[in-house]
């Protein structure tokens, strides 16, 4: 997708309209996807819709990681889209947001190889490219914490099922009033599991050179976008990131800037690249970003512990057409206006990002409070 016909707004003010590969957007601040556990039974519910349309002073929402499949449920309380009731419970999500001037994507996450029995339903699996366990452990409700089990590594039937069951789901999103969908291809779950040559190490066509550990990522994009229109596909990529046992490779700026390049011709609405070197991992260097906007050359979101200034500073710079911001939104619902005016941030409270229950969801105060 060309970047002057994709980003049809030429102010990059951080506060003003913009365009982005046909999506009016009030501004260009992204409310990054973030993991929240509230998801009784996997179901979106009224709680959640309130947490979302609290925050929908965003250009963009950009939902948790949300399964395609049953599969993909590798965490606790997380949301599914693949089923009717799933469907009827995040339109009260997206009516939510919408009536208060927001886009909304729904972030499809299949946690492949990071997930465990106890988290699954019955007669669901943990899948992965290869039979090889991540390292550490992962939180169950039913026993607490447990080592990360050995994934069975999925076979070319598998694969196909899974292709189509994020088809499925993108179809699903649309019937359930979402904008569009992002494919996580990040940190450490099933689309990057294939990517990284630690956790894939295939002899078939998926594994072996980047171009054959990209294949299931482009397949997916491109069946998704075929499915649903490409201005409705963005995707999320983390050169650099290590969370979930993915660590650096020597040929990653290379892989990556190929993966951008592909991606690039499916025409999606946007690129999110993830830095999360303020929570520990490496930083990545600026000119895989930039290699990466310009191999990809259509809209990019950047997202990486920002604040007002650098967020208005990259934009103005050409670095990113949008600024996502994660945990400063979980604390702060109305983080555009307190940018805007300068205003003090409430603290995110760490001890309830996970839990179940309004405490530290829906309970953070706002300006006008």
């Amino acid at each position: 997708m060309n970047e002057e016909k994709a980003v049809t707004q030429n102010n990059r003010d951080l506060y003003s309209p913009a365009t982005v590969a046909g999506h009016r957007l009030q501004n260009r601040i992204v409310m990054a996807p973030m993991t929240r556990n509230r998801a009784i039974e996997n179901l979106p519910n009224a709680l959640m819709a309130e947490y979302y349309a609290q925050r929908a002073l965003a250009g963009l929402i950009i939902t948790e990681g949300t399964s395609p499949s049953p599969e993909g449920l590798g965490y606790p309380r997380i949301p599914g889209l693949f089923s009717e009731a799933q469907v009827a419970g995040w339109k009260g999500v997206t009516g939510a947001v919408h009536s208060r001037g927001a886009k909304i994507f729904v972030q499809f996450m299949h946690t492949g190889r990071i997930g465990h029995p106890h988290n699954l339903p019955q007669g669901a699996q943990v899948l992965a490219p290869s039979a090889i366990a991540a390292a550490g452990e992962i939180y169950t409700d039913r026993a607490g914490m447990q080592p990360h089990p050995a994934p069975r590594a999925m076979s070319l039937d598998d694969i196909a099922r899974t292709r189509q069951d994020f088809v499925k789901a993108a179809q699903n999103a649309i019937a359930a009033g979402f904008d569009g969908v992002e494919l996580h291809g990040a940190n450490g779950y099933l689309l990057e599991q294939f990517i990284r040559p630690t956790s894939n190490q295939r002899s078939d066509d998926y594994g072996g050179p980047i171009e054959n550990r990209a294949r299931f990522v482009l397949e997916v994009a491109r069946a998704t976008a075929e499915a649903i229109g490409a201005s409705r596909v963005g995707i999320r990529l983390s050169p650099y990131g290590v969370f979930n046992d993915m660590p650096p490779y020597a040929e990653m700026e290379a892989d990556y800037t190929y993966l951008a390049e592909q991606l690039g011709k499916l025409g999606l609405a946007y690129l999110h690249i993830v830095d999360h070197s303020a929570m520990g991992a490496p930083a990545v260097p600026e000119q895989i970003k930039q290699a990466m906007r310009a191999a990809f050359g259509g809209p990019v979101i950047l997202v990486g512990a920002y604040d007002a200034q650098r967020a208005q500073d990259d934009l103005n710079a050409g670095r990113a057409d949008l600024i996502a911001v994660g945990r400063d939104f979980l604390a702060n619902p109305d983080l555009p206006d307190r940018w805007q005016q300068g205003l003090a941030l409430n603290a995110p409270d760490f001890d309830t990002f996970y839990t179940p229950g309004e405490k530290g969801y829906t309970d953070y105060p706002t300006r006008a409070a």
